[in-house]
């Protein structure tokens, strides 16, 4: 399964190895990332693909809203077909 993940906030040390080591612990291999810094504040675009058999979408998408809130950003996770299909309306 392939999964969209997009991270929002004020930049700060530690946002992407938060996000990677989170991910890593879910079995979530990241395939294509872009980042970006705007007057201090960070953006990031993400996709990472799993198999159902190692951790389910919700359980990654539960933790990595946990994990924006602990450090202060906001972590939103979309399945592809369903951020694929937003993007054609």
């Amino acid at each position: 399964m392939k999964i969209i993940i997009t991270v929002v906030g004020n930049d700060k040390v530690g946002i992407v190895a938060s996000v990677s080591k989170q991910l890593a612990e879910r079995n979530v291999n990241i395939i294509d990332m872009s980042q970006t810094l705007m007057h201090g504040s960070f953006t990031m675009m993400l996709m990472g693909e799993f198999t159902t058999d190692k951790t389910s979408f919700d359980t990654v998408q539960k933790s990595l809203t946990e994990l924006g809130q602990s450090i202060g950003v906001d972590i939103h996770t979309q399945r592809q077909e369903l951020f694929d299909a937003i993007q054609k309306i």
